[in-house]
């Protein structure tokens, strides 16, 4: 196996794959950049193209058009708290109150850097454990994926901290929208009104850029001064080679983020959102100061940008050892290797070494040049559109999400919806409800009915079967833990406060 590794090395070095991957990867900022835009809708885009390509050209422009929209995301999340992408939520918790307080590039040169760290963990992680690695998905069958869904909404829920009954309600709302449509396994209409739009459900892109885009854009509109000029010139252009040595004291979140990226890489479904959530809450619950999270902490934007760029390459473990794409972003991938006449699952090691190999190295070259192209260029260029007066920059961006929704699949209704969850996310913002709930809510909660109701059918309606693995008790005494641990934290402080008074 490694000494394959090595030989499908030389290839990769040329000219044309390396440029292939440096393409790959500014495409890739500049789409993740534009909310609306996906990776997966840029890969697909992408795939007609590649039909007269060298296979490993092809797939190496999809490793950076991966690699560098899952940064991408994070620019318009921090500067504008407008994620690029659905993985880039729990970035905007801390980047954008960054960006408020004229830590704008700083906050862009942390997602860089853990973004390239993540993905070369990621990387390295699918060169040398894909095989082993892939035995561990065995372990999760429809009754342990329900429980890591549960576990991910009940962890935003609780450990965002705030009104937990808000938090509830929040997230109660997202897992509604994500039941409207078909039924999966029925097919019946669900809350669709006799829409045929609804059949295939809400996308989240619908709903992330009517909750996250809107009101913010509004909010600027509302606003009649330019951006405050003592901020403008606070913001951080220091060299990213300056910066880093002072980010090195984020080492344990990047250690931790990662794993935890790269777990949920290669459980079928998960993808970067439910990685980011969970790497979010998990950094936070292990800080010293996790009060002064949501309110501009460095180390937030780095849990969350490490571990939706650590789950990328770890997602392509199941597919292509096994043929089972972790992502959406693997899915259309498989399509790629498809259409160069490359079949995915473990034959592909042993016919095509020097291609999917060279594939694995593409990955950990679109990793590093991040760095290189996402600090150097896109930290310094993007920063600077805080420098415009607010109302123009809120006119830029309505119009932007307009276009962007369309575009998604050319019709005014994804667009009308998107100015419903405006609404509802505009209202929300005033009462203090999050938004991170409702859209975990959405991509968990289909996810984990669509488990329980497969597990329940394994079963034969027994109840019994969501704790008869090891592995699913062991998920339940977490989410109990998650959930007992707000009550713990008040009677600790209630018995400090009342010895103090003694």
């Amino acid at each position: 196996m490694y000494g394959n590794l090595i030989d499908a090395l030389p290839s990769v070095l040329s000219m044309g794959n390396l440029l292939a991957v440096i393409v790959g990867v500014v495409a890739g900022i500049c789409v993740g950049a534009l909310p609306g835009l996906s990776a997966t809708m840029a890969i697909s885009v992408l795939i007609p193209f590649t039909f007269g390509m060298d296979p490993l050209v092809a797939l190496g422009m999809m490793a950076g058009i991966y690699n560098g929209a899952m940064y991408g995301g994070s620019i318009p999340a921090v500067l504008l708290r407008i994620p690029g992408t659905p993985a880039a939520v729990a970035t905007s918790f801390d980047g954008y109150p960054m960006a408020q307080q004229g830590r704008g590039g700083y906050a862009l040169q942390v997602a860089v850097v853990s973004s390239a760290l993540g993905g070369i963990v990621s990387a390295l992680v699918l060169m040398l454990l894909a095989p082993p690695l892939a035995k561990v998905t065995l372990l999760f069958g429809p009754t342990e994926i329900f429980w890591v869904a549960v576990f991910g909404m009940s962890a935003i829920v609780f450990l965002l901290g705030g009104d937990v009954i808000k938090g509830l309600i929040s997230a109660a709302f997202g897992v509604f929208v994500s039941l409207v449509g078909a039924d999966t396994i029925t097919g019946a209409e669900r809350y669709t009104f006799g829409h045929l739009e609804l059949l295939d459900g809400i996308n989240i892109v619908v709903l992330l850029v009517g909750l996250y885009a809107l009101p913010p854009a509004i909010g600027l509109l509302e606003e009649i001064r330019d951006f405050d000029t003592e901020n403008t010139g606070r913001l951080n252009t220091t060299s990213i080679w300056k910066a880093i040595p002072g980010m090195l004291k984020y080492w344990k979140t990047w250690v931790r983020s990662s794993i935890i990226g790269v777990f949920v890489g290669i459980l079928p479904g998960a993808g970067g959102s439910m990685a980011a959530f969970l790497s979010y809450n998990e950094a936070r619950r292990a800080s010293k100061n996790p009060d002064d999270w949501g309110k501009g902490e460095p180390e937030g934007v780095a849990a969350s940008e490490t571990s939706n760029n650590a789950d990328t390459a770890a997602a392509l473990i199941p597919a292509l050892t096994l043929g089972i794409p972790g992502t959406a972003v693997a899915a259309v991938m498989l399509g790629g290797l498809l259409i160069h006449g490359l079949q995915p699952g473990p034959m592909l090691f042993r016919d095509n070494p020097e291609i999917v190999f060279g594939f694995m190295w593409q990955f950990l070259f679109a990793a590093i040049l991040l760095i290189f192209l996402g600090g150097a260029l896109a930290t310094n260029s993007f920063a600077q559109v805080l420098r415009l007066p607010r109302p123009l920059l809120g006119a830029i961006i309505i119009s932007l999400v307009f276009i962007g929704v369309y575009s998604i699949n050319g019709r005014m209704f994804d667009v009308y919806l998107m100015l419903g969850f405006g609404l509802i996310g505009y209202f929300m913002d005033k009462l203090k409800f999050p938004l991170p709930p409702v859209v975990l809510g959405l991509i968990l909660g289909g996810f984990a009915e669509q488990n329980l109701r497969l597990a329940l059918r394994i079963g034969g309606g027994n109840w019994d079967i969501l704790a008869s693995s090891p592995t699913a008790k062991v998920l339940i005494g977490m989410i109990l833990l998650v959930i007992l641990s707000p009550l713990f934290s008040r009677l600790m402080r209630a018995r400090k406060a009342k010895r103090v008074a003694e």
